[in-house]
């Protein structure tokens, strides 16, 4: 991975580097640096220390700010871009939010490609963002009209543009490997044997993880996470060997059809990975809300309860990290409607003393 093999300094400091109370410059630079919360009541029941790292605390609030800062940047770099261009992401959402806070501060137009599928509140925030929005049919990679490859001709036929390509662009992994991997690590003091976490692009899993593995001389083990309709559990738990996507998830922005560039830095340096079902993951959810005061969405359930199996395989003691993509805030008309939840079959694996939270017909 060429791109991870750079001096990181200059780019540290650029993304999640500024000390507390320090003034900084404009959105670019007030992503990253987010607190690391130990999650007591989860941590108590397993004898582990499990923390997670408050991602949706980024301005963007998620943890997609430090990929898009990092594409950007890299662009800028490169002389890709210029004054005044455009920027144009396939993306389920977060990307591209992110992106949209970039380019309006950065002085840049913003066009995204989405599934259709995404949910109604990111689609309003692009659009208030003022980014120029593009819902497509879901299609799977393999497919020309797939959202990815539609944005990148879009991208090719405009002047002054450039298609980030999150998934493929290893910058994203950079990213995180400058920024994300050196603020866990200190952190939690070096002290950490476990970082798992579920993958969309696969930037947060490569650049952190392999942050962390370097720096702990291959001590902290390092899994991937991952929802039901997604191939990167059989791949990892195989060997490599890729089958055909089949079922599907709730949650929004993860799981894979393929092992992308970004993924494939690292993937064959993984320790292993879990699956975990959207009933476990809507519970979390709602735990989470009830016994820690976090408002989080599937996504960040689904890497929470993947920490704590991680720990419990790892045994009473150990420190496991994951992440806390983004809040509940763009599914809540989802996740919150009790007739969402039964039209999935969820409803139901959802505690009856937290079904209380359940306010949204």
């Amino acid at each position: 991975m060429l791109s991870l093999l750079r001096t990181g300094l200059r780019t540290r400091q650029r993304i999640g580097s500024r000390g507390l109370g320090t003034a900084v410059q404009g959105f670019t630079a007030a992503v990253g640096n987010t607190p690391l919360i130990y999650l007591q009541t989860l941590s108590e029941q397993t004898g582990c220390k499990i923390f997670g790292k408050a991602e949706f605390q980024n301005p963007g609030g998620s943890i997609k700010d430090r990929a898009a800062v990092g594409v950007v940047r890299d662009a800028e770099e490169k002389g890709r871009i210029r004054p005044g261009g455009t920027v144009v992401e396939g993306t389920a959402g977060n990307t591209g939010i992110g992106l949209a806070h970039v380019c309006r501060s950065r002085g840049y137009k913003c066009v995204i490609f989405m599934p259709d599928t995404q949910s109604q509140e990111k689609i309003d925030l692009l659009r208030m963002l003022g980014a120029e929005v593009h819902p497509v049919p879901a299609v799977p990679f393999e497919n020309p009209r797939n959202y990815n490859h539609q944005a990148r001709e879009y991208a090719a036929k405009l002047d002054n543009a450039i298609w980030t390509d999150q998934f493929d662009n290893t910058a994203n992994a950079y990213a995180h490997y400058v920024s994300t991997g050196p603020e866990i690590w200190e952190q939690t003091q070096g002290e950490i044997d476990g970082f798992i976490c579920s993958t969309g692009t696969g930037g947060t899993l490569a650049g952190a993880g392999k942050y962390l593995k370097e720096k702990s001389g291959g001590k902290t083990q390092v899994w991937l996470a991952d929802p039901p309709g997604s191939v990167l559990y059989t791949y990892v738990s195989s060997g490599g060997k890729l089958v055909e996507r089949t079922g599907s998830s709730i949650t929004e922005g993860i799981g894979q059809g393929r092992v992308t560039d970004n993924l494939a830095t690292t993937i064959n340096d993984l320790n292993g990975a879990l699956m975990i079902s959207d009933e476990k993951s809507i519970a979390m959810l709602y735990q989470l809300l009830d016994t820690e005061g976090l408002y989080l969405g599937a996504s960040s359930a689904l890497n929470v309860v993947a920490a704590v199996e991680l720990a419990q395989k790892l045994g009473k003691g150990s420190r496991v990290v994951t992440v806390l993509c983004d809040g509940a805030y763009r599914y809540q008309s989802r996740v919150f409607s009790k007739k969402w939840l039964q039209s999935k079959g969820l409803y139901e694996a959802i505690p009856e003393s937290y079904k209380k939270y359940v306010v949204l017909e």
